[in-house]
């Protein structure tokens, strides 16, 4: 549990980062984690199974999910998340 808050709050600042978004530690930790389920489902479906359990695998995945997040958020609401 520990390691998915860590990887959730990395996921989450490199997206918003990337996203040119900002938003605090709770926010990345949200956006990180339910795009570290976006990410997962999203490589699943696309046969990705090769990945990893390691840390970089984990981020990198979680990362993709949550710039995912934030791009259909911007679609859906027209505006930035906080």
């Amino acid at each position: 549990m520990l390691v998915s808050i860590l990887v959730g709050i990395i996921a989450g600042f490199l997206a918003e980062k990337l996203m040119k978004s900002s938003g605090g530690l709770l926010t990345n930790l949200v956006v990180g984690l339910v795009g570290g389920m976006l990410g997962g489902w999203v490589a699943g479906a696309l046969g990705l199974n090769y990945i990893g359990d390691g840390m970089l695998d984990r981020i990198v995945i979680s990362t993709c999910g949550a710039v995912l997040l934030l791009a259909i958020w911007r679609a859906v609401t027209g505006k930035r998340p906080a």
